[in-house]
């Protein structure tokens, strides 16, 4: 990838739970053009979810065969499953012209902070690890044992702001994505 290419990346991350689909959803509202890579996971399809869409259904095992063949830019295990953003994702959207938007954890953030050095990256926080907490608990998709990992992983995870240039608390919806609306705008002006 080009180093102006990597201008046109923009990893946003956060603990599970903060909310970064929605202030994504959002932020694509607001600035058309923006494309979403859709991530590969060996985790299980949640209802309504659809493979290629929501995400890369892969089995752990054609997963283990991409990370050995290079095809991932970034990849991490994440409560128990295997997350990754596909080389071939990224590349045919930047080839195409289009910006963009990587939604990854913090372990991936890191990896392609490293791999793409130009790239935006946007910690998501949560008010406070309490708000966090409720999100998760009326979210309702995981198990007990499930949330407790996310939770644990959170904990971790909140710390690594200190490691983003750009941190949004998301205490309120609309005013959190008006502030990342403004990062990628500013930072899409710069690349041009």
């Amino acid at each position: 990838m080009s180093e102006g290419a990597s201008v046109r990346v923009f990893v946003i991350t956060g603990p599970s739970g903060v909310g970064k689909g929605t202030l994504i959803r959002g932020l694509f509202e607001r600035i058309p053009g923006l494309e979403l890579s859709v991530s590969a996971t060996t985790r299980r399809p949640r209802p309504g979810e659809r493979d290629g869409v929501d995400y890369h259904f892969l089995t752990p095992e054609q997963f283990e065969e991409r990370v050995r063949a290079g095809g991932f830019l970034e990849h991490a295990t994440y409560s128990g499953n295997r997350y990754g953003t596909l080389r071939s994702e990224v590349l045919r959207r930047l080839e195409q012209g289009s910006p963009v938007v990587l939604e990854i954890e913090v372990q991936g953030a890191r990896q392609v902070r490293e791999a793409l050095p130009d790239a935006v990256a946007v910690f998501i926080a949560p008010p406070s690890p309490e708000a966090l907490r409720e999100r998760l608990l009326h979210r309702g998709t995981d198990t007990p044992a499930e949330m407790e990992r996310r939770l644990r992983t959170a904990e971790i995870e909140l710390q690594a702001q200190y490691e983003f240039r750009h941190v949004i608390v998301n205490d309120e919806v609309e005013r959190a994505t008006e502030e990342l609306a403004a990062v990628v705008r500013q930072a899409l002006a710069r690349a041009e």
